[in-house]
């Protein structure tokens, strides 16, 4: 027998949490042929000294519309990874009724790249086209079932809006949506109810849900995910667990989880690597000002007055010192600036720094991101460490060149090569086989893909080859857009993507359809 590539003597760590085993892996027409001493030949990859995994999977993955702008994928096919989740947090790109209001809950919009495409297998259809170098699949954001039924309206759907947010659900799933997301924190999403989640959540297989509050009431909003999940009978995910007010708080939610879990309920939760929060100024917006001229909404003192009410994702902790704006060229003087820091230098209220700089950057809104610094180090060590827990990036992909060399979205480049060096080589708390399984079968196992995240005959052939020793991030908070170092091969459905740390220029994603 004759075989395509051939990757021989490294140690094989298949996924399922089995100790690694030295091992050759044989491909065969974009699958694991053999795994063990084998004599056919074909291409060879030496992966002595080195380990061969699954390729990573990331289970909350917001590349929905980079993967568009540049299908190359290049940030993450050097962490290994090769199949992402997307549509996580009630942001996607699907369903579309007005472009210019679904531009509210897509990450990294651009108007180099106008929206062609209404429904969710259009957009495969446009993913496809692109060729991208990594699978991906994709849940049904809830943010665009509210888009296209209610626009940016500020209430509870009623019984007919329900009704058509239903239908588009099920008409996303059955092009191929693995399920359904919701992230309850951001403007357009604020005022949907239990009963009305649930109603949509019971027609799906899978639900991930960024909760309604992640600050103070932490808990209480991962009790109403546990409720909905339970009513609706479908697995739940929780996405990103872990609060932004302190460590206690977060056990409790890691506790809630694990005690619905340990009842029988098809329970788990994700975590990002990153120690703080990343979204776009303008979430500190309401619904309603979205919705309306932010121009004269922005420039009218009673308007503001009736926006400082508004509890956002940015808000919600009140301490603004907190909340650092990020390198852009609407507003380089206050970049890397907390929001106390800057309203003290404007001589007002941090709320009037946020709006005064929205103001100015109204022709681009997506250039204002800030970060929210919320997570300690402890907490990422005992999220990381619990057994429900597995890592994503909550980020897009990206490249340190062409259409998205000047963007940025912190974990891009680092979440999976962070949680290697972090929970094994360093802190020790995972063993190198408790990690690939958290990167690879464990996610895999969540969502329901069967034919992935594990090396056995039979599987797809999604490789990742690394030095276990070297394997480490180089992004930081002002300089994220450095690749990772240490993964040397990867394989994307048999085709070598990086080879010898250098992409190869083949791209052999498919868009996975459930």
């Amino acid at each position: 027998m004759s075989l395509d590539i051939v990757i021989r003597g490294g140690t094989v760590y298949d996924g399922t949490g089995a100790p690694g085993r030295v091992a050759d892996v044989g491909v065969k027409d974009g699958r694991i042929a053999a795994i063990g001493t084998i004599e056919a030949e074909g291409e060879e990859i030496d992966a002595t000294g080195l380990a061969v995994t699954p390729g990573f999977i990331d289970i909350h993955s917001h590349s929905d519309y980079t993967l568009l702008m540049d299908p190359r994928a290049v940030s993450a096919i050097h962490q290994g990874v090769t199949t992402e989740v997307v549509g996580n947090c009630g942001f996607g790109c699907f369903p579309i009724r007005d472009p210019q209001v679904a531009r509210r809950a897509i990450y990294g919009y651009s108007d180099d790249l106008p929206i062609t495409w209404s429904s969710a297998g259009e957009y495969f259809e446009a993913l496809e086209a692109a060729r991208p170098a990594v699978n991906v699949l994709s849940l049904v954001p809830n943010g665009q079932l509210r888009l296209a039924t209610m626009g940016l309206a500020d209430r509870p759907a009623n019984a007919a809006e329900l009704a058509e947010m239903q239908r588009l659900l099920r008409e996303s799933l059955e092009e191929g949506a693995w399920g359904y997301s919701t992230g309850l924190e951001y403007a357009q999403e604020q005022a949907a109810t239990e009963p009305e989640l649930t109603a949509l959540a019971r027609g799906a297989p899978f639900y991930a849900t960024h909760t309604r509050k992640r600050d103070e009431g932490a808990a209480d909003a991962v009790a109403e995910a546990i409720r909905t999940g339970a009513n609706a009978e479908v697995r739940l995910q929780v996405s990103h667990l872990v609060p932004r007010n302190g460590i206690e708080e977060s056990r409790r939610c890691v506790e809630l989880v694990e005690h619905a879990h340990d009842a029988g309920q098809d329970v788990a939760f994700d975590m990002h690597t990153r120690t703080f929060g990343l979204t776009n100024l303008y979430a500190a917006l309401p619904a309603w000002a979205l919705a309306g001229d932010l121009r004269t909404i922005l420039r009218d003192p009673p308007k503001r007055n009736e926006m400082r009410g508004h509890r956002s994702i940015l808000s919600a902790g009140g301490d603004w010192s907190r909340v650092v704006l990020l390198d852009n060229e609407v507003w380089p003087e206050y970049a890397r600036k907390d929001f106390t820091s800057i309203a003290a230098d404007r001589g007002g209220e941090p709320l009037d720094a946020v709006y005064d700089l929205l103001l100015a950057g109204l022709d681009d809104l997506h250039k204002l991101m800030v970060v929210i610094h919320a997570y300690t180090e402890d907490q990422q060590r005992e999220a990381f460490a619990h057994r429900l827990c597995v890592p994503g990036s909550d980020a897009t992909t990206l490249a340190p060149d062409g259409k998205l060399a000047a963007s940025f979205f912190h974990g891009a480049y680092t979440w999976a090569a962070w949680f290697w060096r972090f929970m094994v080589r360093e802190e020790r708390l995972l063993t190198p086989e408790d990690a690939v399984s958290r990167l690879t079968g464990q996610p895999a196992e969540r969502i329901g893909l069967t034919d992935r995240g594990v090396l056995r005959e039979g599987t797809r052939a999604d490789v990742a080859v690394f030095d276990a020793g070297v394997f480490r991030e180089r992004g930081t908070t002002y300089e994220p857009n450095l690749l990772a170092e240490g993964m040397r091969h990867v394989l994307v459905n048999g085709e070598p993507t990086l080879q010898d740390g250098e992409l190869t220029g083949n791209r052999a994603g498919e868009v996975l359809r459930r």
